[in-house]
């Protein structure tokens, strides 16, 4: 009872220091494991050595990295040494670095693997001190491995109080400046040792689990259900993937027992496969009952996935359909529900509890409810304290009672099943007066496997339209009249069989095509891969007119 995160680590630090926790890709396939025993002995040495800085207890020392072994070493470090961590999105621009560097006041800096490291630079400020972590780009920082070196390790189990500040968790953004969320050391170990007793469920007491850390460690989801929950569990190695464009051998190579990943990307996979075999042919086969399972085994064992026991979906809705395509493959696919503010831990899918369109049902210690107006009000023992710098926004986000409001409207059935409606900032009215939710009319448009993002709008509009994102199989080939004749056909037909199960003011004018995809590059998605909603729109705004004014129901902006 009321163990707390490092007390897990010690502990395997003693019980089993041989084994092999951590696998780090170093390029041309060649990788480095680090076991409990030297990770614990790298942590030691920075905590010393942050320590050794003279910081004040409870200091922000920042990490901007993509995810890596090092990072999990240097948070570690951090908590031993009485700081605190502040992770940043390792695509963020230099602005919003400057911005969460100066606003969480941070003493430090951690400089690890980076794409874009002489763009972000000018964000930090001069004079911060900085120390590169192996694979970080040339900085001229003082180094990770030069300072391990030269400096004896912290001895003991260095404590942290259960209110003691952990970590300040930027949030992605996708509705202005990012806001820091208190976690302390309490909410994290809880929220982490959830989701271990999960682990342990799927995988049976004494299986080795694997997992591959792919979606950024500055963000809630990855760092509960990945870093936390394996740093309690003990009997997990996690690996890290080395690139995007080595992720399918990232998968290959890690063989994970339970994987974690975003809508997005389960669209991805499925378009994938459908690059290789047509839709129709592969749901003729998976039909034939014994060859069916060989051809499900082998899609599965193609994207690496083979021996996974239970996979995860959260961050957004998942297209039911999707869901059900899995599930043919033999991959149980369940979605999960949580925000930045209880890390996570929220509500979850099993095989109990498992039906396309719901989130499942509240993890143990989770309470839920639904205010008057549909919102969901949930109390999580992985609850955060509150906004950093922000205490007005913190007091309007609690009830009386100490539920966090969501800002998400549901449906709660009598079994504990929660199903996710939307967004309640999210809702917006057309000229017909009557609000309309769009994040179940994205679902619906997701469901087709042309399309690979959504987004529904049209405030103030005759009617609402959909502007879509095309799969990254077909882009290149629009050049043929042939398959643009083909793709309009079948937004068409899309338009049709979405509009048949929408009331009236809800259904769409039109189906537009954009023009770009989306990415974290041209500020259309969150770091985590969430659409900005208001972004798009903004730059929408100015051809809204011209596209209701043309006849068809396909347009191509």
């Amino acid at each position: 009872m009321n163990k707390l995160i490092l007390e897990y680590v010690y502990d395997h630090e003693v019980a089993h220091p041989d084994r092999i926790y951590l696998t780090q890709p170093l390029g041309g396939g060649k990788v480095a494991d680090f076991t409990w025993a030297q990770m614990l002995d790298q942590s030691r040495r920075m905590a010393a050595h942050l320590q050794s800085r003279g910081l004040p207890p409870g200091a922000r020392v920042a990490l901007l990295t993509k995810n890596c072994a090092h990072f999990v070493m240097a948070e570690l470090a951090i908590w031993m040494a009485g700081c605190t961590t502040v992770a940043i999105f390792p695509t963020e621009t230099a602005e919003t670095i400057g911005y969460v560097l100066g606003h969480s006041e941070a003493s430090l800096l951690f400089v690890g693997k980076l794409d874009t490291w002489e763009q972000q630079r000018p964000g930090v400020p001069a004079g911060l001190p900085c120390i590169a972590l192996p694979l970080a780009p040339k900085t001229g920082f003082d180094t990770w491995d030069a300072i391990v070196a030269r400096t004896p390790p912290l001895a003991g189990r260095p404590q942290r109080a259960a209110d003691d500040l952990a970590m300040l968790i930027y949030t992605s953004g996708s509705t202005g400046r990012p806001k820091g969320v208190i976690v302390n050391f309490e909410s994290i170990s809880r929220a982490g040792e959830g989701f271990a007793r999960y682990l342990r469920e799927c995988l049976g007491r004494e299986r080795e689990g694997r997992v591959l850390s792919y979606l950024p460690l500055a963000h809630s989801m990855e760092r509960s259900t990945g870093e936390a929950a394996t740093l309690i569990d003990g009997n997990t190695r996690m690996f890290f993937a080395e690139s995007l464009d080595t992720f399918l051998q990232d998968l290959q190579r890690t063989r994970p027992t339970t994987f974690t990943s975003v809508p997005r990307l389960w669209v991805k996979f499925q378009q994938g496969v459908f690059a290789k075999m047509p839709p129709a042919k592969l749901d003729r086969l998976l039909k034939i009952p014994l060859l069916g399972r060989i051809v499900a085994k082998k899609v599965l064992k193609g994207l690496g996935l083979d021996e996974v026991v239970m996979a995860f979906s959260g961050s957004a809705p998942l297209p039911p359909e999707l869901i059900r395509w899995y599930g043919r493959l033999g991959l149980p696919l369940y979605e999960g529900y949580g925000m930045t503010e209880d890390n996570s831990y929220s509500h979850l899918s099993d095989a109990k509890h498992s039906e396309p369109g719901y989130v499942g049902v509240a993890l143990p210690g989770v309470q839920v409810r639904l205010s008057p107006e549909g919102e969901i009000l949930i109390k999580s023992p992985g609850q955060f304290s509150g906004y950093y710098k922000q205490p007005e926004l913190t007091a309007e986000s609690f009830t009386d009672d100490g539920f966090f409001r969501t800002g998400d409207r549901g449906e709660l059935r009598p079994d504990g099943m929660l199903r996710i409606t939307g967004r309640t900032k999210e809702l917006f009215k057309t000229a017909k007066g009557k609000y309309v939710a769009p994040a179940p009319i994205e679902s619906k448009l997701l469901a087709h496997p042309m399309l690979e993002l959504a987004m529904v709008s049209g405030v103030g509009r005759q009617a609402a339209y959909a502007l879509v994102v095309l799969a990254e199989s077909i882009r290149p080939r629009l050049q043929d009249a042939a398959v643009r004749s083909d793709v309009e056909q079948q937004l068409g037909a899309l338009l049709k069989q979405v509009n048949a199960d929408l009331a009236d003011y809800e259904q769409l004018r039109m189906i537009v095509v954009a023009k770009e995809p989306w990415s974290i590059e041209n500020g259309c998605l969150t770091p985590t891969m969430k659409i900005k909603r208001a972004r798009i729109e903004t730059a929408a705004e100015p051809m809204l007119e011209r596209w209701y004014a043309q006849a068809g129901t396909v347009v191509w902006a």
